[in-house]
């Protein structure tokens, strides 16, 4: 069950970091070797928000690994698939076909079979 718990938390951690970065690619503008695009980079706070989510990540990737067999621990990164599912449908209104949910619920299942 600690497995589980932790593994959640990581994997929103990752999510959140990839949904920050795409809302920090969105806000970039045109790359430009420039001064100017480098400063608006460097006040680009989507890209701060990115870099504390995967630090944080790593953190709790580093200890999961550590502490579990890693063949346990492994295959429960899947998790962040599925945050990515209800993150795309929610924060970039994707529409998801029935398909994608079916494969969502195939992860869930392994997921669970590994823990077991």
């Amino acid at each position: 069950m600690r497995l589980i718990l932790l593994s959640i938390v990581q994997s929103v951690l990752l999510c959140s970091g990839q949904v920050l970065l795409k809302l920090a690619l969105q806000k970039m503008g045109d790359f430009a070797w420039t001064w100017q695009f480098l400063g608006h980079q460097l006040t680009n706070w989507w890209w701060l928000g990115c870099g504390i989510c995967y630090g944080m990540a790593t953190v709790m990737w580093m200890y999961i690994v550590r502490t579990f067999p890693f063949s346990m621990a492994y295959p429960m990164v899947s998790l962040s698939y599925v945050f990515g599912m209800f993150a795309a449908m929610c924060f970039f209104h994707e529409t998801i076909p029935l398909t994608r949910w079916a494969g969502v619920l195939l992860i869930m299942a392994g997921c669970f079979l590994v823990v077991k």
